[in-house]
């Protein structure tokens, strides 16, 4: 009768300590979550600790949903950037642009849900669920932007790296005038050389501002395939230097989709050998039988070649809000991991790109 018993009790043995306040974010992490979601993000941080981060990974980031406004952008991302934890980011166009609040130095408020919105569209007030603020934050922050992107280094062809990159140069300036310092995720990422990419690059008011640039004749002209080369670029110069990938995805949505889609790139669009990321954490409260790709399972990715299958048990998806998670995973990192020394993957997109064009446009002459 005993059978394989002996295989299906060997995990550790629940032992739970009592919660007694002397514990950091770490040691209540390793003790208290043992079981359901609160072990699935146990088992996040401690991948995240204990591979994620050795020296030869280069780990990309997603951020979807509103994280920037309330506040995530400064609490986690950014320390997570600074510490050399974030190689390289894609995010929606609204999270850097809600970001941009805080290095303008512009209010957002703790307010409820609980409101009749026809009665804040009368007093001007802007609802993010129990975020409020004022209707003029939005003109302000498009005044900047707009005022930003008519200076003349932006009247060309780019891509969203190097858009954020120029803009996070002026917003640190303006820090610097308000006397404000890491509020920003692209003023951090700007001075850590860290770069950031945009999915949807028109689904935002940054955007939005650029288009109506566009009718007065100026302001920059983003070209879309420029980041899914450079982003392709960069996993692929992280697996053949040699070394490994690992993906932090808060939320789903577009930029979850961007920052998979390299390992397709490289290995369906551009025909060069790659096996898929190696490491896949993920943050969600999607679920996956809607057939969504904000609730896609690591092991449907392996069947595009987005995660490398043998590497699937070094994936795990934390079924939870990311404003709950994502800071707890944070501090655990932080509390449990050494800064890396930052790869400033912005400065080497040139030297990249060549890598990968050398190595398919040689493929191309073999056929």
């Amino acid at each position: 009768m005993a059978g394989n018993k002996s295989k299906w009790l060997a995990g550790n043995r629940i032992q739970p300590v009592a919660v007694d306040g002397s514990r950091d974010v770490a040691g209540l992490i390793d003790t208290a979550f043992l079981a359901y979601n609160g072990r699935r993000l146990q088992e996040a941080c401690r991948l995240m600790v204990e591979k994620m981060l050795d020296d030869d990974c280069v780990v990309g980031a997603s951020l979807s949903g509103a994280m920037t406004p309330a506040g995530l952008g400064q609490s986690v991302i950014v320390p997570l950037i600074r510490a050399g934890f974030v190689d390289w980011v894609v995010s929606t166009g609204a999270n850097l642009y809600h970001d941009l609040h805080y290095g303008l130095d512009l209010a957002l408020h703790q307010g409820t849900h609980e409101v009749d919105d026809r009665i804040l569209h009368q007093d001007g007030v802007v609802r993010i669920y129990d975020i409020l603020f004022d209707y003029d934050v939005l003109l302000k922050t498009d005044a900047f932007v707009r005022q930003t992107l008519e200076a003349e280094e932006f009247r060309k062809e780019m891509g969203t790296a190097e858009l954020h990159y120029l803009m996070g140069r002026y917003l640190a300036a303006r820090e610097d005038e308000l006397g404000v310092q890491d509020t920003c995720v692209l003023t951090t990422a700007y001075r850590c050389g860290v770069p950031c990419y945009t999915s949807s690059p028109g689904d935002s008011s940054i955007g939005m501002n650029v288009a109506e640039l566009a009718l007065r004749g100026t302001g920059p002209r983003i070209n879309p395939s420029i980041c899914v080369n450079e982003t392709a670029a960069i996993v692929y110069g992280a697996k053949k230097n040699p070394g490994r990938s690992g993906v932090l995805i808060f939320g789903g949505g577009s930029p979850k989709n961007f920052v998979l889609q390299t390992e397709p790139q490289i290995q369906e669009v551009l025909g060069l050998d790659d096996a898929g990321h190696d490491y896949f954490i993920q943050v969600t409260d999607a679920r996956p039988d809607t057939g969504g790709l904000s609730g896609a399972t690591p092991a449907e990715a392996v069947s595009w070649g987005k995660v490398d299958p043998l590497k699937l048990p070094d994936a795990v998806v934390v079924y939870a809000d990311t404003t709950i998670a994502a800071p707890l995973l944070a501090a655990y990192a932080l509390e449990r991991h050494p800064p890396r020394t930052t790869r400033r993957l912005y400065h080497r997109r040139e030297e990249l790109m060549e890598r990968l064009k050398a190595d398919f446009l040689a493929r191309c002459d073999l056929k």
